[in-house]
């Protein structure tokens, strides 16, 4: 991740701590089920089960993919995530015969939250939230893990079973099932994907990023097909202390990401932008995942719609926002895209809509763009074209 964007996001963490479970050195209780992998020291990493106090049915806790549609609130998805336990034991990436290694297969398949008894060499401390995975409550060392049995989910356990099937294949087949995101990266997680030669425990971070970068891939293969869609379009949406407007241009695919933290943390506006143009990215984004969640987000809907489009993604981020991962950009922009678009007949008339619904000006957003001021450009517009108090409603049209 860029360095800026990054030491911003630490000092946001580390001013707005979470509280966490307390729990001493043995602890029965649930895994929704959820496994994390860490990424220091690879390939020798500290990797295990995440298990809550509660007991019976506690899936919601490790499904960001329903914690929007179901109004959660940014206080109750904390408090979920840090009633999370995380349990870790340095594990080889590539040691997957080992019984700790199928425990972590058994927790990461399973169709049910599982049953825990954990035993930790110390008691669990710490806590951790950022914006690349949701956060997690206290963590310790396993002395020993054993949990029910269940049955895998069918169509998991049948990628699994075919040791010829590549990990993006397998991937880009979960998805088009309807397989939830966080379904997919916890099984590609625990070595469940790939030719058996290849296979490997993923840290979480990394399998996040590698499903959102597969399968926003993939669908833009299909989107460069699609005929282009024939005016301005905007989708907005508002949840979790974020504002999202998603633009759509009327050219070939084309993709910006322009993000502002506003007062998040005092007086501050830090803005971070990155894009890419037609023939896509090739080097890791400055952003880090939120860009290749975005963007897998907004191509979901143009495959879904069969269209293709330029896209320039705004996302304010205000007072009260705490990191929780980029499940909160992927899921926000996906429900804005789920709503019918205003349609407009040209950018200005777009932008000076937006201006109303932002607390940054939209020229301070123009300022750190690339995409959004060459399409400004070739339409010969400039920063005093944009009036916030235009009356733009009236060439503002409902699409569909």
């Amino acid at each position: 991740m860029h360095s800026a964007k990054g030491e911003y996001l630490k000092k946001l963490t580390e001013m707005h701590p979470m509280p966490s479970a307390g729990i001493g050195k043995t602890l029965e209780g649930t895994s929704p089920p959820s496994v994390f992998i860490g990424s220091w020291n690879y390939p020798k990493v500290y990797a295990g089960p995440m298990i809550s106090p509660a007991h019976g049915d506690i899936r919601i806790m490790d499904t960001p993919e329903s914690w929007i549609p179901d109004g959660l609130s940014q206080d109750e998805i904390i408090r979920y995530r840090m009633s999370l336990v995380r349990g870790k034991r340095l594990w080889d990436v590539r040691d997957l015969s080992g019984r700790f290694a199928e425990q972590l297969r058994d927790i990461a398949l399973s169709s049910i939250s599982l049953e825990s008894e954990v035993v930790f060499s110390d008691t669990p401390r710490g806590g951790f939230a950022g914006e690349q995975h949701t956060p997690f409550g206290p963590s310790g060392y396993l002395d020993s893990l054993e949990t029910s049995s269940a049955g895998w989910i069918r169509d998991l356990e049948k990628v699994y079973d075919d040791t010829d099937l590549t990990a993006r294949d397998a991937m880009v087949h979960l998805h088009a099932e309807g397989f939830a995101p966080s379904l997919v990266q916890k099984a590609l997680s625990a070595g469940v994907m790939g030719r058996k030669r290849d296979r490997r425990l993923v840290p979480t971070r990394w399998a996040i990023t590698a499903f959102d970068t597969i399968i926003g891939n993939h669908l833009l293969s299909e989107v460069r097909n699609c005929e282009v869609i024939d005016s301005f379009h905007v989708h907005e949406f508002s949840s979790l202390h974020n504002h999202y407007a998603v633009i759509l241009l009327p050219v070939p695919w084309e993709f910006e990401w322009i993000e502002a933290f506003l007062h998040v943390n005092g007086d501050e506006e830090a803005i971070f932008s990155d894009y890419e143009g037609n023939g896509g990215k090739r080097e890791y984004s400055c952003v880090g995942g939120c860009y290749y969640s975005s963007k897998m987000a907004v191509l979901e809907a143009l495959s879904r719609e069969r269209k293709q489009a330029g896209v320039i993604i705004l996302r304010e981020a205000r007072k009260g926002y705490i990191p929780m991962g980029v499940f909160n950009v992927r899921e926000n922009v996906r429900h804005a895209m789920t709503g019918k678009p205003l349609a407009f007949d040209d950018l200005r008339s777009a932008l000076n809509h937006l201006s109303h619904s932002f607390q940054l000006p939209v020229p301070r957003f123009i300022k750190e763009s690339t995409v959004l001021v060459r399409s400004l450009k070739e339409r010969q517009m400039r920063l005093s074209d944009f009036n916030p108090e235009a009356e733009t409603t009236r060439r503002a049209t409902p699409k569909g």
